[in-house]
């Protein structure tokens, strides 16, 4: 076959593919108007570890104390310059649709770096500060909630699984979004689905 029809093919391949995934994007959203959840469905009684770590500030964070509302919980490093601020931004962008704040905690996946100066200068990089807390810990420590989420950080590149977790009220893991899945309209209708009980 000649190699620029080759190419011409996949050019064409591509784009269909591309055209196809963003039609569905754009019908997937159509699904944060409705009642149904716009993100992935948990299994049903799945229960948040217990975190029982310090944040940035040295403040111990506990589960148990956010009962009553929806959480956010997402898995970042604090000197990733892609992925993470990404994430950070999804969440900042469903707390600004929702017009207030709701807890939001991002679980470090690079112990051995991740420091509270380093976390701190991350939230405020990303205008996060004060209104997502970073939990900081040994790796020992991490694994423990890693597991409970089925969050899987890498040891050499800290390519690490990216998702975002919304847990109930009740400490019941219930939306799970990967990056590419993710937008804040989406995570805050979710999010507004959870607080009126859903």
């Amino acid at each position: 076959m000649n190699p620029r029809i080759a190419i011409a093919l996949v050019v064409v391949a591509v784009a269909a593919f591309g055209a196809a995934a963003l039609a569905a994007t754009d019908s997937s959203d159509d699904s944060s108007s409705g009642d149904r959840f716009a993100g992935a469905t948990l299994p049903a009684g799945l229960k948040a570890p217990e975190v029982g770590l310090r944040d940035e500030e040295g403040e111990v964070v506990r589960m148990a104390d956010l009962r009553g509302r929806p959480a956010i919980v997402t898995f970042l490093y604090s000197n990733c310059e892609d992925s993470c601020p990404a994430q950070a931004q999804q969440v900042k962008g469903a707390l600004n649709e929702l017009g207030r704040d709701l807890p939001a905690l991002a679980i470090s996946v690079d112990p051995a770096n991740d420091t509270p100066d380093s976390a701190r200068a991350f939230l405020s990089k990303q205008r996060m500060t004060g209104r997502m807390r970073f939990v900081l810990g040994t790796r020992p420590e991490l694994r423990r909630i890693w597991r409970g989420y089925a969050v899987e950080p890498q040891l050499d590149d800290l390519d690490h699984t990216a998702r975002i977790v919304l847990v109930d009220g009740n400490g019941v893991q219930r939306v799970g979004y990967p990056l590419g899945e993710v937008t804040p309209e989406r995570l805050a209708h979710d999010l507004r689905l959870l607080a009126a009980g859903r």
